[in-house]
């Protein structure tokens, strides 16, 4: 082959040559297909993408679970409602909830039926009903049992619009149906409950036809209840449902025993001031007004006053002990009646030549009480009295609130002498809770509520009595109930201390011999009082129940006595034997005390 022949072999350069090239063409590189590579990612950026939109579906969802239990922490530990959602407010019902201190339900508004009766039912000029009306009245009667037939036969006979019954059951609303009269109409309306019955009535009132409160306080919070925006957060009251309960059935007990036309009772926290329970007999039920219970709405207890006799003693007494008159409890005053003024002032029975103030108390006894009145003057037993509110309406939110019968002016000394043991001058009951409360607590009045308090939430208050006295009347309280009138409100381990009041009702030319108001005003414990009760028995009889005896040692105290230990444990005062108030600087003053003493021994 030829040097210089174009197909002559040139061999190919080595490693570390320059300038030579292959004497033949070479083919470029072709790069390997990059479609399973392409296919391969594109799948992976996929799941990666599906895994990301996972996860924030789920972050999603735990964000709205984390708002949920955030907003049921807010609720649960705040015990404040947050703001209601749009959704909230189609479910909320038109009237705010009222409950007691522990939740229970007082008042709520639910869905209920009405049974109305729409004369145009079938149409313009044609008869209202098609069975004759009183055929139509004896059917509703057999489905309502207290339904009037007479007046339902002249409301279906008059052509007129008119609601036959409120609050008609499902069962009784398909039975209505089933009588086959169009004109009877039942629409569903928003319908007022008060699952309690008549318990609380007068603390609760009741809704009007036109939607607003009616008298307790229904009328107090009417504007607070229909404020949509405070509809989820239900009123509390300072009322403990289990110890109204109590109340009123003690003093219904009572009436009945003695064949009493009323009682009244109030259970007030003497160191806040909060109402637990607040009783008026007879009572009515909200659920049910009616004509005949109007007459019974009236509330005894704030809106009634009375002279309640005898138990103002006890507050007099710290009057004087504060006014420095009546320093030595020792100290006898003459027991003899006295005129004074074209009067003679008296008591019951003859109580001795001489008393001193615990016995003078234990007896309750009119002279000696007037006597410390004219050592002390009226004008500073007035300025007391005035201090502990009897001046005015009683301090509480309910509207319904008496005013005092009150001697204006400066008093004479028998006015002051006479209102010293509780005649003279008339008060509300809850005026005498209100005093005692300060009488026992240290010294410091302050107006009733009937809202529950937050802890130190009280009012300040203003000092009526100095501490001293404070301590001092606990020790007299609590010797009238061992060894005097109010022995029969003695609850075994509560040591209770009250004292009995039995004072004759005004009428046209005096004072009725025989219509009496009997109370017992007490506290308990002694030792450290949290809680006044008032039991108030109007125009009480002598039955055998009483012993044929119609004042409060004989009938007002025992419904204490009673009372006491079933709402002491609620209250959370468990009975203690080994508990009680010093008074041994008082029993050597005491023969009562000293025989009780001296049988104990023997």
């Amino acid at each position: 082959m030829n040097a210089y022949s174009p197909h002559a072999f040139t061999a190919p350069a080595t490693a570390g040559t320059i300038g030579f090239a292959p004497a033949f063409p070479v083919e470029p590189r072709i790069a390997p297909p990059v479609r399973r590579v392409q296919l391969v990612t594109v799948r992976q950026v996929a799941l990666l993408t599906a895994k990301q939109r996972v996860l924030w579906v789920a972050l999603g969802f735990v964000f709205v679970a984390a708002l949920a239990l955030l907003r049921v922490g807010i609720i649960g530990l705040s015990g404040h409602a947050v703001a209601a959602t749009p959704f909230d407010e189609a479910l909320l019902p038109p009237r705010g909830e009222i409950v007691d201190r522990n939740g229970a339900p007082l008042a709520r508004a639910f869905p209920a039926y009405s049974l109305w009766f729409n004369p145009g039912a079938l149409g313009e000029g044609e008869a209202a009903l098609i069975k004759p009306a009183s055929q139509v009245a004896r059917e509703l009667k057999a489905i309502f049992r207290d339904l009037d037939a007479a007046k339902v036969m002249r409301q279906l006979s008059a052509g007129k619009g008119a609601y036959l019954r409120k609050r008609v059951l499902p069962e009784e609303a398909n039975r209505v149906l089933r009588i086959g009269e169009l004109a009877l109409e039942m629409p569903e309306e928003i319908d007022r409950h008060y699952p309690q019955g008549p318990m609380g009535a007068h603390i609760l009132g009741y809704v009007g036809a036109d939607g607003h409160g009616r008298i307790g306080m229904e009328q107090v919070l009417d504007a607070r209840l229909r404020d949509r925006a405070q509809l989820t957060r239900p009123a509390e009251l300072s009322v403990d449902l289990r110890v109204q309960g109590a109340l009123e059935d003690e003093l219904a007990r009572g009436m009945r025993l003695v064949d009493a036309v009323g009682a009244a009772g109030i259970i007030l926290d003497v160191d806040t001031g909060e109402v637990l329970a607040l009783a008026s007999l007879p009572s009515f039920d909200p659920n049910r007004i009616s004509e005949a219970n109007v007459g019974y709405m009236f509330n005894r207890v704030t809106n009634q006053v009375y002279e309640l006799g005898s138990t103002f003693k006890p507050l007099t007494v710290a009057a004087g002990i504060d006014a420095g008159t009546i320093r030595d409890m020792g100290r006898r005053y003459p027991a003899n009646p006295f005129p004074i003024g074209g009067f003679t002032i008296k008591d019951l029975h003859p109580l001795g030549a001489t008393l001193n103030t615990p016995e003078m108390l234990i007896h309750s006894s009119n002279v000696v009480t007037a006597h410390m009145v004219r050592e002390m003057g009226a004008d500073r037993l007035r300025k007391v009295m005035a201090d502990l509110g009897m001046n005015e309406r009683p301090h509480i939110e309910l509207p319904a609130k008496g005013f005092p019968l009150w001697a204006k002016g400066e008093w004479p000394l028998l006015r002051g002498m006479t209102v010293g043991y509780g005649h003279g001058i008339a008060v509300t009951p809850l005026h005498l809770a209100s005093a005692y409360a300060a009488m026992v607590n240290g010294g410091i009045w302050r107006p009733a509520t009937m809202h529950k308090l937050a802890p130190g939430a009280a009012p300040r208050g203003r000092r009526v009595f100095k501490a001293s006295t404070s301590a001092r009347m606990r020790q007299l309280l609590r010797t009238i109930t061992l060894y005097g009138t109010g022995r029969n409100a003695d609850a075994p381990g509560y040591r209770v201390g009250g004292k009995t009041g039995s004072a004759e009702k005004p009428g046209a030319g005096g004072y009725k011999k025989t219509s009496l108001v009997s109370t017992f005003a007490a506290a308990f414990p002694m030792d450290r009082p949290r809680y006044v009760v008032i039991a108030m028995l109007d125009e009480p009889k002598g039955t055998v129940a009483s012993s044929f005896q119609r004042t409060a040692a004989w009938n007002a105290a025992p419904i204490v006595g009673r009372l006491v230990p079933r709402v002491g444990p609620m209250l959370g005062v468990l009975p203690d034997d080994k508990r009680d108030v010093d008074i041994s600087d008082l029993v050597p003053l005491i023969p009562a005390a000293q025989k009780k003493l001296a049988a104990g021994a023997e």
